[in-house]
């Protein structure tokens, strides 16, 4: 299978991508004088790791018959000062809420699609480690 996108640049640091049939627009973070129309190709990244194993999470606590609940991923990651200027690690949490949640259901899920199953947490992790940590109802669970 094969993933194709078109890039185009607008002004100064803009660019607008065409991803999958949808416009998606791309500038730097905000500078003097300039504002910021979009984020940045590298927050993007965080992003779309959240979106990737966000989606592999809820499939499978579906499949596991776990709700209902809320859901929500914090990803962060610190630059290095040097260039090319990378993120060092990324730390990804995932926070659950509801009533009888079971902890070991989610703890699978999440593993699963940490270990298995997001291939943008596969390509990411060769290039820096990622620090997971879950919570349910504000309260960490062990991995």
């Amino acid at each position: 299978m094969s993933t194709k996108t078109s890039t185009v640049w607008i002004k100064d640091l803009v660019f607008d991508s065409f991803v999958a049939g949808h416009h998606l627009t791309l500038d730097a973070p905000p500078a003097e004088g300039k504002q910021s129309l979009g984020p940045s190709p590298k927050a993007l990244l965080l992003s779309s790791l959240a979106g990737c194993t966000g989606m592999d999470v809820v499939s499978l606590l579906e499949k596991m018959r776990v709700g209902p609940y809320t859901f929500r991923m914090d990803v962060e990651s610190d630059s290095t000062d040097e260039h090319p200027i990378v993120y060092k690690e990324i730390r990804l949490s995932y926070f659950f809420g509801g009533a009888d949640l079971p902890p070991d259901k989610i703890i699978k899920a999440v593993s699963l699609s940490s270990e298995k199953y997001c291939g943008v947490s596969a390509m990411l992790k060769q290039a820096m480690p990622i620090r997971i940590k879950v919570f349910i109802n504000e309260n960490e669970v062990q991995l």
